[in-house]
């Protein structure tokens, strides 16, 4: 429990430092910037690597930086549908960074939630495992034959009973999300976007969650290399928003990695997949459908 206290001190340090000293005025996000924001991450997350091989040793430090992979490819998936919600919206560049904090800082809080209930129904109901397996090979199927992703923010059920009970201004308020208006508290567009990354989050974890559990059921392992990957998201969204349309086969990639990982789940009883082939493979299909993207770019449509 100490450990669990420990660490989740030391990330609501890194977010303070983030929101409180880092970005404390709202402004846009440069690419500049955002790389050298994501790679800040990228070095917390293999220095905290080091400190899971030095405790624990090689097995757990390869199940940490497997989970991150993982995660960390699948979060890309995110990083569009966060660039489809600002682009619907019309959310000034300079807000984002401040929706992206709170929309992850609620994704983490979430996810812990879905980890802990994985873990404990792993442990306790062993075939559900099967399940879970049985998810991702059916996303991982359905992704494969995806060849856009079709997002209606508007569509969003919690976004609908939102606007049916609570008032909610026009226009944006600086980068506030709740103001006062004739003596009632009105929501802001910028809220409604919170919202609408916060539920659609909630979506992706059904698919993230088992595929890291595939990997290693020690909580504190899943929670850890979930939590690293997501901080580095609003940094790793900044960097790639303007160029994530190339990636045009990411989508196979991502798919093989979800099939994978299911087949993994699925025979976890019968054939013992060693985490550095998991490893190995996530990598190498990650590395192939970016490379193939930037390749052979997507053909324009004739208009």
């Amino acid at each position: 429990m100490s450990l669990w206290i420990i660490f989740n001190c030391l990330v609501l340090i890194l977010l303070v430092l983030d929101l409180g000293v880092f970005h404390r005025k709202a402004h846009e996000i440069h690419i500049r910037e955002a790389m050298l924001l994501s790679a800040f991450w990228i070095i917390i997350s293999l220095l905290f690597n080091l400190v899971i091989l030095y405790m624990w040793g090689h097995q757990k430090a390869l199940e940490f930086l497997t989970g991150y992979l993982v995660e960390k490819s699948l979060s890309i998936d995110n990083l569009f549908v966060f660039l489809i919600v600002f682009r619907f919206f019309a959310v000034p560049a300079n807000y984002q960074h401040k929706v992206l904090f709170w929309g992850i800082l609620g994704a983490l809080i979430m996810r812990g939630i879905f980890i802990i209930a994985g873990v404990t129904l792993i442990t306790k109901f062993h075939w559900i495992i099967y399940i879970f397996g049985g998810i991702l090979l059916v996303t991982g199927w359905r992704l494969f034959f995806e060849r856009t992703k079709v997002i209606h923010p508007e569509r969003n059920p919690v976004l609908k009973l939102l606007r049916h009970y609570f008032p909610v201004s026009k226009d944006y308020v600086g980068s506030k999300f709740i103001v006062s208006a004739d003596g009632k508290r009105v929501l802001t567009p910028l809220f409604v976007v919170l919202v609408v990354i916060e539920t659609t989050d909630i979506i992706f974890a059904v698919d993230s969650i088992p595929a890291i559990l595939a990997i290693t059921t020690d909580a504190f392992i899943v929670y850890s290399s979930n939590v690293f990957a997501i901080l580095g998201l609003r940094a790793l969204f900044f960097a790639l928003s303007g160029i994530m349309q190339l990636f045009h086969y990411l989508h196979y990639g991502l798919s093989a990695i979800l099939v994978f990982i299911g087949i993994k789940m699925i025979l976890s009883d019968l054939i013992h997949i060693p985490i550095i082939i998991a490893l190995a493979f996530i990598a190498l299909t990650m590395a192939v459908s970016i490379l193939a993207s930037l390749l052979f770019p997507a053909k324009k449509s004739q208009g």
